[in-house]
């Protein structure tokens, strides 16, 4: 139950209910289409192309930035003036709206709503080791989910800074690991403690369905509709499965709140998505604030996780038998 994991699957219902991508109006705009075809021709050949490669940061050729994307991200600001002229909306391009680049970073708020949720979730894993004792029941699985998710958020943080087609594959595929690795998670602490074949089962069963799925998305097609439908399917299972735990075991365990108040923060928060508006001050918009907001989250997740672990190692040394 990682903080951001049922947000992922809300607001991919949420997109996938919206339909599928597509090209996006800015980037249809005879005016935009022959402004790159334009630069590219004059800038992006010859000296000009050397005179470029020279005078670029070297932040910027790191992270893979090329005269022809430059073409672009000037064009998409001379479409937007004109829009803006007109009195028209803003306009999105290429699926996206126009974000004011910083250095590298293509989204730089979302760039940095990702990595504080990343540096969150390392500070709270930390934490955990320190507070819980690996004897701890739950101690190995919890670990090994934490950096799941820490693989995740490092993957949205390259995303937002700078779009490729692998990372945005890497960020959609870590993404789908986070939520399936929530099944085991859920599987091992509600079933598995008291039936280790099953987790184990399950284990192996979420394996060859996150194989097959990454498979599919990358040989088959890449299917954004299948690929929503299918994150935000076990997210669903995941959610319904732990409400259920906590209302089971709202009379015994005095720390459930905590897992409750998680779950409901989260779907909640990813109602932001709704919001869609062109970024404020070109910087932040409804995305970024959506994970700005998780961050706090992870906070009060892993307190749960803290009580949980210790509650499970105290009743393991007096003999009790396990919720």
């Amino acid at each position: 139950m990682a903080p951001g994991l049922w947000a992922v699957a809300a607001a991919a219902l949420l997109l996938l209910l919206a339909g599928p991508g597509g090209a996006s109006q800015g980037d249809k705009e005879p005016v935009y289409r022959d402004c790159v075809k334009q630069c590219s021709r004059t800038n992006c050949t010859g000296a000009r192309l050397r005179g470029f490669q020279s005078a670029q940061p070297p932040y910027m050729a790191l992270t893979g930035w090329t005269c022809r994307d430059d073409c672009r991200y000037q064009c998409m600001w001379t479409t937007v003036g004109l829009y803006q002229a007109e009195g028209y909306r803003v306009p999105q391009f290429h699926g996206k709206w126009p974000f004011a680049r910083f250095l590298c970073f293509e989204e730089p708020a979302s760039a940095l709503a990702s990595l504080l949720n990343g540096l969150a979730c390392l500070l709270m894993l930390l934490r955990y080791r320190s507070a819980v004792p690996r004897q701890s029941p739950m101690y190995h699985t919890i670990t090994a989910f934490s950096l799941v998710s820490l693989n995740a958020w490092f993957w949205s943080t390259v995303f937002h800074t700078r779009d490729t087609y692998l990372t945005e594959k890497m960020d959609y595929f870590c993404a789908s690991a986070v939520i399936l690795y929530s099944i085991y998670l859920c599987c091992v602490r509600t079933l598995g403690l008291r039936r280790p074949g099953v987790s184990s089962m399950v284990g192996v069963l979420l394996i060859l369905a996150f194989t097959s799925h990454v498979s599919y998305l990358t040989f088959v097609s890449f299917d954004y509709g299948y690929n929503m439908a299918a994150n935000a399917t076990i997210g669903m299972i995941n959610l319904l499965w732990w409400l259920g735990w906590c209302w089971q075991n709202r009379r015994t365990l005095p720390y459930w709140w905590k897992c409750g108040v998680v779950v409901v923060m989260l779907h909640g928060l990813a109602l932001l998505e709704l919001l869609d508006f062109p970024p404020l001050f070109w910087v932040l918009d409804a995305h970024a604030v959506w994970h700005l907001s998780t961050v706090p989250v992870h906070f009060l997740f892993y307190s749960f996780l803290i009580d949980d672990s210790l509650h499970l190692l105290n009743t393991e040394k007096i003999g009790v038998k396990l919720e």
